[in-house]
């Protein structure tokens, strides 16, 4: 059996390179590969912390023997770790891997000036999960392919009734969920924005992350929309909500994009770049920026909108498609 190992600076939990990871592990082994998993911190098979977000200093990492090694965004997002990565990257040298790119260190604002070149070499392929990044790579001298994220087409139900008894949210109370963590380009304030214009409840799945729980206090002590913070299953979080918002000024993907297709729900998004990319595909979106348009609809609901971004989704971001969008990399 062929094997395969994926690195990452973390795995195993909430994040989209996470949940991206997984997907991609599962895939693999359809394929015939036995999968072996390496983390600087969460879930992982090995735990090095040293490959963590903000460790320091490792000289050398020893990366177990495998056909093919899978790096998630470790050599992407340099700056998170730059001794990880250049340590990944002499490890990996004239091994056969696969370099997938969920973010590039300039397209971060607080990294915009790292001059450090991307880690290439003739034995890697690089993998971007959007056309942005590839086409910035091929600027810079490295070919990429592009395979968006896959997701699951036909999502378990989840409990909807149940759900919402929990969070005490009434029958006829409309929630927004904001599946995400709370960090800046998230846009919190943009999410509030839009539960106050439609007299919604405001639901943050996620926690705050890299510094931001004063900033994040500070704003849902300001607003008028009711807060919600109480911890959810994906599943049963879309299966309760009435509409999901998702108003980021950056994402390398934006998951809820698809994800609030297949679960059926409607969304109201931001202008950045990656989902103006996607909604190229036909996707049917509000934007956040207006939110009357989708007070209108939530007033008197066509369900064909529904339909219509749960049929692009299945055409275009299929999970069940992926070990056959993966299979051409690993020849």
């Amino acid at each position: 059996m062929a094997t395969g190992l994926i690195v990452s600076f973390r795995l195993g939990g909430t994040d989209g390179v996470s949940i991206e990871s997984a997907k991609w592990a599962d895939a693999l082994r359809t394929l015939g590969y036995e999968i072996t998993t390496m983390a600087g911190a969460g879930v992982a098979d090995i735990i090095d912390p040293r490959l963590a977000i903000g460790a320091v200093g490792p000289k050398h990492v020893s990366l177990p023997p495998a056909d093919v090694v899978i790096v998630e965004n470790l050599l992407s997002l340099v700056s998170l770790n730059p001794w990880a990565a250049r340590s990944v990257a002499r490890a990996l040298r004239g091994r056969r891997a696969v370099i997938r790119h969920h973010d590039l260190v300039w397209q971060r604002p607080q990294y915009a000036d790292w001059s450090e070149p991307v880690n290439d070499d003739p034995a890697w392929r690089h993998v971007t999960i959007n056309d942005l990044s590839r086409r910035q790579l091929a600027d810079r001298g490295i070919e990429a392919t592009t395979i968006y994220n896959a997701f699951d087409c036909d999502p378990p139900a989840g409990a909807r009734d149940e759900t919402r008894r929990r969070l005490g949210v009434a029958p006829n109370e409309i929630l927004l969920l904001h599946p995400t963590r709370a960090i800046p380009r998230k846009n919190v304030p943009g999410a509030l924005a839009v539960a106050e214009s439609l007299g919604a409840s405001y639901w943050l799945l996620g926690g705050a992350e890299d510094g931001y729980g004063p900033e994040l206090e500070r704003l849902l002590a300001r607003t008028t929309a009711r807060v919600i913070r109480t911890p959810a299953s994906v599943t049963d979080a879309y299966a309760a909500c009435d509409v999901v918002g998702l108003p980021s000024d950056w994402e390398g993907f934006g998951n809820p994009t698809v994800e609030s297709a297949t679960h059926r729900k409607p969304l109201a998004v931001g202008r950045y770049p990656v989902a103006e990319e996607l909604a190229a595909f036909g996707f049917r979106w509000f934007s956040a920026d207006d939110p009357a348009p989708l007070a209108a609809w939530l007033a008197d609901p066509d369900p064909s909108l529904l339909e219509h971004n749960a049929a692009v989704a299945r055409r275009h971001f299929n999970v069940d498609d992926l070990p056959a969008r993966l299979a051409p990399i690993l020849q």
